[in-house]
C-alpha cells in the first residue's frame, strides 16, 4: 500500500483522536478490542466515534487442498489503513481521561499511533 491516506486524516467528529503512523489491513476483531479498552477506560461517559470499517473481505482455501478449484472462502474482513488515516476519535470527556483511553486502545492495534488534539481546543 503506497502513500499517505488522502481522505479521513483531519478530526471530523470529536476533540482527540488517534492517527495511525503506518499502514496495514486491521481486522475486524482488532478494531473491536480496541473499541472495548477504550470505552472501558471511560467508564461509558463521552463518545466514540471509529473512523474506520472493514470493508475487504480476505480470503483462505483450507490446509492440504490442490491448486486450482477457485477462490477460498472469506476468512475474515479488514480495513485498509494508511498512514495519516484517524482510526478513532472521542469527545465528552477530560484530556488525560481521552488520552489515556486513546493509549489503552493503540495498544490493541497492529500499528503506531498518534494522539492528536483538535486545532481550535482549549485546555
Amino acid at each position: 500500500m503506497k502513500g499517505v491516506a488522502q481522505r479521513g486524516n483531519q478530526l471530523a467528529f470529536g476533540t482527540f483522536g488517534i492517527k495511525s503512523l503506518e499502514s496495514t489491513w486491521m481486522t475486524s476483531r482488532q478494531i473491536e478490542a480496541a473499541r472495548i479498552a477504550a470505552t472501558r477506560y471511560m467508564k461509558r461517559e463521552g463518545k466514540l466515534w471509529i473512523r474506520i470499517f472493514p470493508d475487504k473481505p480476505i480470503t483462505k482455501k483450507p490446509a492440504e487442498v490442490r491448486m486450482g478449484k477457485g477462490k477460498g472462502s472469506p476468512e475474515y474482513w479488514a480495513a485498509v489503513v494508511k498512514p495519516g488515516r484517524v482510526l478513532f476519535e472521542i469527545d465528552g470527556v477530560p484530556a488525560d481521561v481521552a488520552k489515556e483511553a486513546l493509549r489503552l486502545a493503540a495498544q490493541k492495534l497492529p500499528v503506531t499511533c498518534k494522539f492528536i488534539v483538535r486545532r481550535d481546543h482549549q485546555e
